[in-house]
Formats: C-alpha cells, sequence, structure tokens
C-alpha cells in the first residue's frame, strides 16, 4: 500500500488533495462532544497543507438517507478542525455541487477545505455500482490525488471510500498507515498471552469476531450487554437483561470449541443489576444490588460487571502481552455503571501488554472517564472496521488503496 510520503516526495504543491477523513464525531446539539476522530486525521491534513497541498476535506457524518439534513452537518466539524490547526478552513455547502466547485476553485497553496456531508448525496451508499460510481466521477472533479485517511468507514464500499481511488493517484494518509500497522501485531505479530475483552450491547454484532478469534486468542473476556447471551447459554437466569435467545445455540457451540481448543473463555461472576434502566441525561443516583451472575433476579437487568469481576478481569490481563479491547463492561455513561469500564481500561494501563482499544464506545469511553490517550498502546478510530479486520474480512477501502 502506497503511503502518503510517495505523494509527498513527488511534491504536491499546488496540486489538490482529496483526504477521505472520518470527521463522524458525536454532536450534543451542534456541539462536538469528542473531537477524537478530528485530532486522528489532523497531522495528515497539516502535513499536506504544510507541503503546498489545496486540501480538500470529506467524510459522512450521522446516517443521513442521501439527502441534506442540517443535524447532521460537518461545519462544526470544519471549525473544530480549523482550531486544531491553527488556520482558516473554508466550508462548502454541498458535496459535489456549486458551493464545493466555487469552493475548492478558491483554494491557494497550502489552504484546507472541507465539504458537506458525503452521505447527503445518495450516490455515496448506494449498492448500485454506476450510482455510486457516478458520484464518483464528480467527486474527481474536485481532485488530483486522492488520500485515504478515514479507517472508520474502510470497512463501507461507499463511492468516497471504494470507487474514488480508482479514479485518482491515490495512497494512505497517516492514520490508515498507523491503524493497518497496529492490526498487524494482533493477527500476524501477535506477542503472547494475547487477551482479548469484548463488551457492547449485542453478542451478533461480535460473532464473527469471536468465531476468528478462538483460534488465535489465548483468553476471551466477556462483559457489557452481550454477556447476559453467555450466561442465559449456561443456563443461569438473567432476569430482563438483554438476551439474544436466536444467538444462544451459537454461543454454546463457541463455549464448547473454547474449552476443546483451550481457550479461556471467562465470563462475569457477579453483576450489578436493577429493576430500572439508569437516566443518562440527569445522571441521577441509581439503584442496584450487586448479585453473583447465576442468580439475577427475575424482575432486574444487568447493567454493569461486579467488584469480583472486576478484580477477576484485571488479574487476566495483568500477565497480558497484547490485548485487545472492544466494547464497554456496562452502561458507562452512567456514573454508576461505570466501574467495570473503567477498572478495564485501569488494568490496561497498568499491564505492561501492547493495548490496543478498538474504537467506537470503548474509545468514548476512555475519553469520558479521564484516562490518558497516551497510557495505551494505540486508540483505533474505527471500532467496526478493526473488528471486520480481525475477523478477516476484506475491507473495501483498504482493498481499493493496493489497487
Amino acid at each position: 500500500m502506497k503511503t502518503i510520503d510517495e505523494p509527498l516526495a513527488e511534491g504536491v504543491k499546488g496540486k489538490r488533495v482529496f483526504v477521505r477523513a472520518d470527521l463522524n464525531v458525536p454532536l450534543a446539539e451542534g456541539t462536538i462532544t469528542d473531537d477524537g476522530r478530528i485530532r486522528a486525521v489532523q497531522p495528515t491534513i497539516a502535513k499536506l497543507a504544510e507541503a503546498g497541498a489545496r486540501v480538500v476535506v470529506a467524510s459522512h457524518l450521522g446516517r443521513p438517507k442521501g439527502a441534506p439534513e442540517p443535524a447532521f452537518s460537518l461545519a462544526p466539524a470544519a471549525a473544530r478542525l480549523g482550531e486544531l490547526l491553527g488556520a482558516d478552513v473554508a466550508f462548502a455547502t454541498d458535496t459535489v455541487g456549486s458551493s464545493a466547485k466555487e469552493t475548492v476553485a478558491a483554494l491557494t497553496d497550502g489552504q484546507v477545505a472541507v465539504i458537506e456531508n458525503l452521505r447527503f448525496n445518495a450516490g455515496e451508499t448506494s449498492k448500485d455500482d454506476a450510482e455510486r460510481g457516478a458520484f464518483a466521477d464528480r467527486l474527481a472533479e474536485l481532485a488530483d490525488i486522492y488520500v485515504g485517511d478515514g479507517f472508520g468507514a474502510v470497512h463501507r464500499k461507499h463511492a468516497s471510500v471504494f470507487d474514488l481511488p480508482a479514479r485518482l493517484p491515490h495512497a494512505a494518509g497517516q492514520l490508515i498507515a498507523t491503524e493497518v500497522g497496529v492490526l498487524k501485531k494482533l493477527t500476524d505479530e501477535v506477542k503472547r498471552p494475547y487477551v482479548v475483552v469484548l463488551g457492547g450491547a449485542k453478542v451478533s454484532d461480535k460473532l464473527a469476531v469471536i468465531d476468528e478469534l478462538l483460534g488465535k486468542a489465548d483468553r476471551i473476556l466477556i462483559g457489557g450487554g452481550m454477556a447476559y447471551t453467555f450466561l442465559y447459554a449456561k443456563g443461569h437466569e438473567v432476569g430482563i437483561s438483554l438476551l439474544q435467545k436466536d444467538q444462544v445455540d451459537k454461543v454454546k457451540e463457541y463455549m464448547a470449541r473454547a474449552e476443546s481448543t483451550g481457550v479461556e473463555l471467562v465470563l462475569p461472576v457477579d453483576i450489578l443489576a436493577s429493576s430500572d434502566f439508569p437516566d443518562l441525561k440527569t445522571k441521577a443516583p441509581a439503584e442496584y444490588i450487586t448479585v453473583d451472575a447465576d442468580k439475577i433476579p427475575a424482575d432486574k437487568e444487568g447493567l454493569d460487571i461486579g467488584p469480583k469481576t472486576r478484580e477477576l478481569y484485571a488479574s487476566k490481563i495483568a500477565d497480558a502481552a497484547t490485548v485487545f479491547w472492544n466494547g464497554p463492561l456496562g452502561v458507562f455513561e452512567h456514573p454508576d455503571y461505570a466501574g467495570g469500564t473503567r477498572a478495564i481500561a485501569q488494568a490496561l494501563v497498568d499491564s505492561d501488554a501492547f493495548t490496543v482499544v478498538g474504537g467506537g464506545d470503548s474509545a468514548a469511553a476512555v475519553r469520558t472517564l479521564g484516562f490518558d490517550e497516551n497510557a495505551f498502546g494505540h486508540i483505533s478510530t474505527g471500532g467496526g472496521a478493526s473488528l471486520e479486520y480481525l475477523e478477516g474480512k476484506t475491507l473495501p477501502g483498504l482493498a481499493a488503496l493496493e489497487g
């Protein structure tokens, strides 16, 4: 895969460089609540601008349905990027229309512009190759060189990710190069013991990666909402906890495979359970009880791993050489149920392992809970992309950059 260093060496001064970034940041009433993804791509953009490129930054945000939706405008992200760069960033109010064309045409060497949310155009996400290709053709008119640096989107076969690189000289940005290098340490160059921590809401979201990791990891620690399907599969009462009954047989199969192959599959031993889901807006104090994982009352749901499980999981991480963590261990957005997720993050910080936080809610949790990002080996910008890479899938955005 060609990296950004090659076009930089060849010279980008005066050239229009299209950077497919991932500026898909969380917003609360128009205010960015976590700018991690913008900060992650800023070095690539800054390097190109310093070399005299006319940088055109593009991204999606949220899931608009192929038409403009003000709530998903990239304007706040463009403003934050300008603050990080310490320079004015122009903003086009459309993707390939008159505003985008005029904004890009007005750029001088070293200047940066952001075009509006790519998903405001139906061609971006279309499953029809011709429609996607037509949108890619119009995007290609805005640039001379393509740089892919939106790792959080490389698992999507979208116009700006998959089709556009085929239409322009292309290279990977610094972020994608770093992400791929890290993931190779979790697949091809693993140092052992290799411990994987999987949380999050739905076990169905993690089945494929569990299937792959059963042949590679030494220990898999399970938490979050997905844990209750595992506990149910063991014959335990889970009350009104999140449960995917249609996945129970598959979970039983995986538990049997883990036992037969010597992979240590570790489940919670105690749970914080409540009859009421917490108020995440007011964060009012929650009422809960701590119970053994096989004794969740019928009228309660599990909302976090308990103190014994936190200690157990920390001990399973302590001697690891490599740790990959994807998914919170409880409803971390509420302070009373953040303890399990905090304990996992702290265990990673305390270990001597190469630690990878697998994007998405895990990365958000690390920042929300106040951890120093530099205390981890790597915090990924793409939860879904990381998981699909570990599943052994071909990621369209990476394949396009290798072409």
